[in-house]
């Protein structure tokens, strides 16, 4: 367990480490550059995930909270309001930026063109509703977590090294379970719509180009980059969210958590977010020209 810890520990500080490497360069575009409508929810995305590296599974945030001496109840209610706070974001979020490129590269002809301007209009309100969104939804289960005594009962269930959750009321517990399950088979299926969608689209125009120019090999678009990088991330999140989800559920309906399925899902916890920015840094022009201009005007000071 120890160095199955110390795993944990690495993959979330790379997770910090990248995210904060994208959450720089996003900032960079939009106070120096004019930027994409895309890059101000990837900036926001980058954010949330620094965040649910820094609350999720009991590790970095904990520590901090222990080296402040602060109280072991109030450590793990605001852990564990933060950490669904963020995974509500990311969910949100995440179909946010799978809808808005859909949109995007919709061709001109279609019904869903008229929404282009109308949604970077309204972008700062739907911000504000996502997270209004996930601070009220959040807010009913700290209520039930309590940082952990040795007394031993039937009604709580360890759910970190520090932290219990106590069983709540039956209706109450379907009444989240059905909501819950709602809004990310809701979510998830709008990024399922929106990335065949996509996948559609692209396939249309490398035909349409190809029989234009007769070219078996065409050098990718801005655009179509940009695309094919959201539909890894959109597949890549639906497959690692469902996966923790499905665990999550196991667990609280059969009211037993399992030390091995408790680091699996430590692990999924910090998988996509490790992952994502570095597809975002590897497939990004703008950030490789920024790295090479950088490391160009370094190289000549030095000589």
């Amino acid at each position: 367990m120890f160095s199955l810890k110390n795993v944990l520990y690495f993959q979330a500080g790379l997770g910090v480490l990248a995210n904060m490497s994208l959450l720089c360069f996003y900032i960079f575009i939009i106070v120096g550059h004019r930027p994409k409508p895309t890059d101000l929810i990837s900036c926001q995305l980058t954010f949330i995930h620094i965040m649910v590296c820094l609350t999720g599974g009991d590790l970095l945030l904990t520590d901090i909270f222990e080296s402040l001496n602060i109280n072991n109840d109030f450590k793990c209610k605001a852990t564990f309001y933060i950490s669904r706070v963020m995974r509500c974001l990311s969910i949100c979020t995440t179909c946010l930026l799978s809808v808005f490129q859909a949109v995007t590269i919709t061709p001109s002809t279609s019904c869903l063109a008229k929404f282009k301007q109308k949604l970077r209009k309204y972008m700062v309100y739907v911000f504000l509703c996502i997270w209004s969104f996930s601070f009220s939804y959040s807010s009913s289960r700290i209520f039930y977590v309590r940082g952990f005594t040795n007394v031993s009962e039937t009604n709580q269930m360890q759910i970190t090294k520090s932290c219990l959750l106590f069983r709540m009321n039956s209706i109450i517990r379907v009444f989240i379970f059905t909501v819950t399950t709602s809004r990310d088979v809701f979510l998830v299926g709008m990024m399922l719509t929106t990335s065949t969608y996509m996948v559609i689209i692209l396939y249309r125009h490398q035909r349409q180009c190809k029989h234009l120019h007769s070219i078996k090999h065409l050098r990718a678009s801005p655009e179509k980059r940009a695309t094919q990088t959201i539909l890894l991330l959109v597949i890549f999140f639906v497959v690692m969210y469902w996966v923790d989800f499905i665990i999550s559920t196991t667990s609280v309906l059969l009211w037993i958590y399992d030390p091995v399925s408790l680091m699996v899902q430590k692990f999924l916890m910090y998988a996509y977010p490790t992952i994502s920015p570095l597809v975002q840094i590897g497939s990004d022009n703008r950030i490789i020209i920024m790295v090479k201009n950088m490391y160009s005007k370094h190289h000549q000071r030095f000589l």
